[in-house]
């Protein structure tokens, strides 16, 4: 999202939000600048609390058709998975439909660590390693949250069946692209019915659990005071209800889940977890999946090209290795 469509807040009234939700003034702001979908700012307030506010856009402004009230899946996220036992940042508040802004946000505790992407290179030898073990146990734990349905409850995208909701999660990515036109290595057409022969191994999962589905290193925080370790897991608007297999596609972004990977070694203290060529085939359609949203996003987000070109270049060279290895599996499994 172009950060020109970001709603803007001024001193005054992020004193006055401040107030209202938490009863407490605002000594200081710093827009953080690093996100595209909602607007953030960390506060300090007068009775020495540190706060992170996320606000989402302006309802009038288009976004993907997954993307509707974001904020209400994450308030949802973040209070099961600490329940969970899952580091989260705590959430202090959460206002929607706020009569003076018109729309929602949240009120978060401050986090005092560093983002894993930010210090990963300066990790002592093995501690990388060890950080992934502990990352596979949280996850583990995350997944292990039951729901009512399948899909985006938020976004009105859902199914009785998990291939029911999955493929209707595809179906409203790939119809974003009637909007926001994207260069793709398949017609959308093309790659719905891609999707649509691969789906039969979609009917294992019978239970919707919570997948947060954005857990790269930027999105996990670390507390770097003794030995290092997971401090929270953060940004959850991407989170659906569906396959905990999926929840490997981003911590492996681009590339395969080995079997000596600590992450599902972490994973498997918690709960058993069994990589079978069908768990594999739904592997791939979540990573194709990813693949389409962050080659989609880009229409409403406008993000800097020269920021943007090589994650674009990796998600379509991905998209198209992932189908391609789906269309021969939907073959064999014809022959």
């Amino acid at each position: 999202m172009d950060s020109r469509t970001k709603r803007r807040l001024s001193a005054a009234e992020l004193d006055a939000l401040a107030r209202r939700a938490l009863g407490a003034g605002v000594t200081a702001s710093a827009e953080l600048t690093d996100g595209f979908a909602n607007a953030v700012w960390r506060l300090s307030l007068d009775d020495g609390r540190e706060v992170v506010l996320k606000l989402a856009p302006p309802p009038e402004l288009e976004q993907l058709s997954y993307e509707r009230d974001l904020l209400r899946m994450e308030a949802a996220a973040i209070g099961l998975a600490a329940a969970a036992g899952v580091p989260v940042a705590g959430l202090l508040h959460a206002g929607f439909d706020d009569p003076v802004l018109g729309g929602d946000y949240l009120m978060l505790a401050a986090l005092d660590g560093v983002s894993w992407n930010a210090c990963k290179d300066a990790l002592p030898p093995g501690h990388g390693d060890e950080l992934r073990r502990e990352l596979g146990r949280h996850l583990a734990r995350l997944n292990g949250v039951t729901g009512e349905v399948f899909g985006y409850p938020h976004a009105g995208i859902t199914g009785a069946t998990w291939r029911e909701a999955f493929l209707a999660m595809v179906r409203a990515l790939l119809g974003d692209t009637e909007r926001y036109p994207t260069p793709l290595p398949r017609p959308a057409g093309e790659i719905l019915a891609v999707f649509e022969a691969a789906a039969p191994v979609l009917d294992e999962v019978t239970t919707p659990r919570l997948v947060h589905f954005d857990v790269w290193v930027g999105n996990v925080f670390l507390d770097l005071r003794g030995t290092p370790r997971i401090q929270a897991l953060i940004d959850h608007e991407r989170a659906f209800w569906g396959d905990p297999v999926a929840e490997f596609v981003t911590p492996t972004i681009f590339g395969e889940l080995r079997e000596d990977d600590p992450l599902l070694a972490g994973y498997r203290e918690v709960t058993p977890l069994e990589l079978t060529p069908a768990a594999l085939t739904r592997l791939d359609l979540y990573r194709a999946y990813l693949s389409l949203i962050l080659l989609v996003e880009n229409g409403p987000r406008q993000y800097p090209e020269e920021e943007y070109a090589g994650l674009r270049d990796a998600a379509y060279s991905s998209l198209a290795g992932v189908l391609d290895r789906l269309v021969r599996a939907s073959l064999d499994a014809v022959g």
